[in-house]
């Protein structure tokens, strides 16, 4: 079944591959005998992705995408693979869908009189505190 990131949008099973591995921390014997936690693996250049999807998260800094474009998600917060996997799948789509959304441009505003004002004064102020700092001599007591 694929994964289903928006309306128009879904992953095939054979571009994602999902490994279990032995999860870490706290948990005694369960946790040391039983692979629960999943590392997903996508590859972002080889995927189906449309274009403009894999530029952007191949220019994105996400530490979880190394050098050659693969996305590694490790999932391991619950105590089932199942879980694990879905909550991997559910990063992953997110991911993808971030990547989708366009970014509001900033209008760069200037700052009001007010601001301009008060940095000034509180310039003057610290140029007085520090010019009191000096040594003191015979001429100044």
């Amino acid at each position: 079944m694929p994964l289903v990131v928006s309306s128009r949008l879904r992953i095939p099973d054979d571009e994602i591959e999902l490994l279990p591995i032995r999860a870490g921390g706290p948990g005694g014997q369960h946790v040391n005998k039983v692979a629960t936690a999943v590392h997903l693996r996508f590859d972002i250049r080889a995927s189906s992705l449309p274009e403009r999807y894999k530029q952007r998260l191949l220019a994105s800094n996400d530490r979880r995408i190394n050098r050659d474009g693969v996305l590694v998600i490790k999932a391991q917060g619950h105590r089932s693979r199942e879980q694990n996997r879905e909550e991997a799948y559910r990063r992953l789509a997110a991911l993808i869908r971030s990547a989708g959304l366009d970014r509001k441009r900033r209008i760069p505003t200037r700052p009001t009189a007010g601001s301009k004002r008060r940095r000034l004064d509180d310039k003057r102020h610290r140029s007085r505190i520090k010019s009191g700092r000096g040594r003191v001599g015979p001429e100044d007591a």
